[in-house]
């Protein structure tokens, strides 16, 4: 009976680390001498928050906590759960506490943000007295999504997406157990990148293609059995090879180029995917800066705003923010001409010398600094006429004036450029009055 219930028992669960040692991945946080591993080692439990994707470990860890401090584990969904689950686990803790053989309590809130305001409460009073361990996982960033004071009461540890060296180990463990027939390499290369850091939805597909390679008795599984058998479960591209970089290239070229359609259908793809939406978050910000810049500066602030919005809301309901700012930045006015004064500015510092600063222009905070006549002559823009010191020279002695920046006559740079002819010219008059 006890085999045959092994055999039905869930890779995830088979696979489950024993203890600390096992677990694959969050090396910066439980490898020695690290956060984690001394709060293991400290033999006093206390609350935390773990924060970061799916898959990464958060329930594993929470049990390996109530195991190494022989608690008792009581785990609650907040997507499943309520305010009757927080007063059954108030009154399992109390009678653990109670018994002949006092024990501690952990529990488990996973999908914490999921709780609303006068949940998370509820464990306040049953944290500050010691009944017990509050552990909640979250996906979300908890500084927006944990009420501030439980958040003051709990440690926050940040969990990572699983490398591909991680979840390689994976595979080989399932491998060591006989859980699945080998892989080729192209298709352990594609699962690895289906999971794009997921340990949970690696193992599930790991438990899709076992049984069904062992319905038709394959010794072996191949990239093209693999993809007839998951189908649309696979990625389209993989992450990392070089059609997700043509992918993103092509998002980024139909912004470049003003066309919101072709822009709006490359994003959906990258979606549609499996693209991660904070990396198109961070592409979407590169390219505000990079190709519009002050041609339309509230493009960057959009970028940003989205970004967040999507911090905030997560899938599927954040993608909308940046469809929405996919769409602004392809039909906003552009500008590279930052970016292009960045990059020569920084060309020519590497290859000149270094200049000194001009002695009109070092500040004097001391005696000894106004006697060496750092600061004399600096001449105060305010107070002179159009808050313009006409005329001044700010860059150092016998050094060309660059050119560095050249405002394009589009958006609010058409503005610029015509400030920028005016300063110009007042500099021109001033030096020809001189």
């Amino acid at each position: 009976m006890n085999a045959k219930l092994h055999l039905h028992q869930p890779l995830a669960e088979r696979l489950r680390p024993k203890h600390l040692g096992q677990v694959i991945g969050q090396q910066h946080l439980i490898g020695e001498g690290l956060a984690l591993r001394l709060a293991f080692e400290s033999g006093q439990p206390h609350s935390c928050i773990l924060w970061g994707p799916p898959g990464v470990g958060k329930t594993t860890i929470a049990r390996l906590m109530a195991d190494s401090f022989d608690a008792q584990f009581i785990s609650i969904s907040a997507v499943l759960g309520g305010v009757k689950d927080i007063r059954d686990a108030v009154e399992k803790a109390q009678a653990a506490l109670d018994g002949l053989q006092p024990q501690r309590t952990i529990v488990f809130v996973d999908e914490v943000h999921r709780f609303n305001k006068s949940q998370q409460d509820a464990f306040l009073p049953h944290v500050e007295s010691g009944l017990f361990t509050f552990i909640g996982a979250t996906t979300e960033n908890p500084s927006f999504e944990v009420n501030s004071a439980l958040l003051s009461r709990a440690a926050v540890y940040v969990l990572q997406a699983l490398g591909e060296e991680d979840l390689t180990q994976i595979i080989q463990r399932a491998l060591e157990i006989g859980a699945i027939a080998p892989l080729e390499i192209a298709a352990q290369q594609r699962l690895i990148a289906y999971a794009d850091g997921d340990a949970r939805r690696l193992l599930n597909t790991l438990e899709t293609l076992a049984v069904a390679a062992k319905s038709e008795k394959l010794e072996c599984i191949s990239d093209t059995w693999l993809m007839k058998v998951l189908g649309e479960r696979m990625r389209r591209y993989d992450k990392g090879g070089e059609q997700f970089y043509d992918t993103i290239s092509a998002l980024h070229k139909s912004v470049r180029g003003s066309d919101p359609d072709a822009a709006l259908y490359w994003f959906t793809r990258m979606l549609d995917g499996g693209a991660d939406p904070r990396y198109i978050a961070r592409r979407l910000i590169r390219m505000a800066a990079e190709d519009i810049g002050l041609a339309d500066p509230r493009a960057l602030r959009l970028a940003l705003d989205a970004a967040e919005v999507y911090e905030r809301l997560g899938s599927p309901e954040g993608e909308l923010a940046l469809a929405e700012c996919v769409i602004y930045l392809a039909v906003a006015a552009k500008s590279n001409a930052v970016y292009k004064a960045f990059n020569e500015a920084k060309a020519w510092v590497k290859k000149d010398g270094t200049r000194p600063v001009p002695l009109h222009l070092r500040n004097a905070p001391t005696q000894l600094m106004k006697n060496l006549d750092y600061g004399k002559g600096y001449r105060y823009a305010h107070d002179e006429e159009g808050g313009h010191a006409a005329g001044e020279n700010y860059l150092p002695e016998g050094m060309p004036a660059p050119d560095f920046y050249r405002p394009v006559q589009r958006g609010l740079e058409l503005k610029i450029a015509e400030k920028m002819a005016s300063l110009r010219h007042m500099n021109q008059t001033q030096v020809r009055k001189d």
